[in-house]
């Protein structure tokens, strides 16, 4: 694997919280930025099979996994590490099917091999594709209900991107580099088109271990603002919503189980079909009435909308009062109606 280039090095770390289990939860409450925790999932038996090496991993998830066909995504043979796009701007993997024995075993095979290809299973529901794994390799997560998922590849290179949930990533066997950057710092790093993704979301298109200062100049401020973390397996990583993260997996054979939460109520819409639809009716708007519209938005969304209903009767505020399941069932009736005009 080639080294970091000069500009990565010397990166503060993410900071490291001491606590055990039963504080995970108030940390996760309190946290607004990354942190990480050593050692916080070393019990499991993921993990202890991890310290057998990477047959024993093979054979511990195989042992859980469900009867039918694992996707898998496959780079080119001497093609890299990295999981990114083609001069064409078509991502450089195929995606695959097959038998998760095959899969892990295609992994191993090829640990010792220079131009081995990429074999990455990426977001695996652990739940839909496994008996009893998430059950015993788990963590006290509150009253959260996460999407629990599983990754499993050799050497990759995931170009920086974030999430709208909150995420908890343990790294379970290999290991695994986050370097993150607060949400401020999305446009220092450059980001790829919104509707073709490397895996759903937008990627930063600077290549870290070559970054073109040249092509991209503001990622030498992104750096100014960077943290990164090395994890063993038992570590993990905090990742706030909206974070942006680049992963590495740097072992031959890595896994990482992740969890994915948003704390809020289950009725409220996703903000990235807000941000479609605005680009949709606002952003190709004449610049004059692109800004009534901004502060309209501004109004009625960023301020949080206490001035917007505090002239009104509460029950007159309709949509303008805080939401509840009815009136975001009917704000979601309307965008339905004009959405099909």
């Amino acid at each position: 694997m080639a080294e970091q280039p000069d500009i990565l090095t010397g990166l503060p770390k993410v900071a490291e919280l001491a606590l055990d289990q039963s504080g995970l939860d108030q940390a996760l409450r309190d946290a607004r930025e990354p942190f990480v925790v050593r050692g916080l999932a070393a019990h499991w038996p993921l993990v202890q099979a991890a310290l057998h090496g990477a047959a024993a991993v093979k054979d511990y998830l195989v042992s859980h996994a469900r009867d039918r066909q694992f996707p898998v995504n496959i780079g080119q043979p001497g093609g890299g590490d990295r999981l990114f796009y083609d001069a064409a701007m078509d991502v450089n993997f195929q995606m695959a099917q097959g038998p998760l024995d095959a899969i892990l075993g295609g992994i191993i095979a090829n640990a010792d091999k220079r131009d081995a290809p990429v074999i990455y299973l990426s977001s695996v529901d652990v739940e839909a594709y496994f008996n009893g794994l998430g059950a015993a390799n788990a963590l006290p997560l509150g009253d959260r209900e996460p999407i629990t998922s599983i990754w499993i590849g050799n050497r990759t290179r995931i170009a920086a991107h974030n999430d709208v949930p909150d995420n908890l990533a343990v790294c379970a066997a290999g290991k695994r580099r986050f370097i993150v950057f607060p949400p401020g710092q999305m446009t220092n790093l450059y980001p790829g088109p919104l509707d073709n993704t490397p895996a759903g979301r937008p990627v930063s298109m600077v290549d870290f271990r070559a970054p073109d200062l040249a092509a991209h100049p503001r990622f030498a401020q992104a750096l100014d603002h960077a943290l990164v973390a090395d994890l063993e397996p038992g570590d993990a990583i905090h990742v706030p919503s909206l974070w942006w993260h680049h992963v590495e997996g740097q072992a031959a054979f890595n896994v990482l189980v992740n969890y994915w939460w948003r704390d809020v109520p289950a009725f409220l819409g996703q903000p990235e079909d807000a941000l479609y639809h605005a680009i949709l009716a606002i952003r190709d708007l004449p610049d004059a009435a692109r800004a009534c519209w901004r502060e309209q938005f501004e109004h009625y969304v960023f301020s949080g909308g206490s001035e917007a209903n505090a002239h009104l009767p509460d029950h007159a505020r309709g949509v303008l009062g805080p939401l509840s399941a009815e009136t975001a069932g009917q704000i979601k009736a309307k965008l339905l109606r004009g959405l099909s005009r």
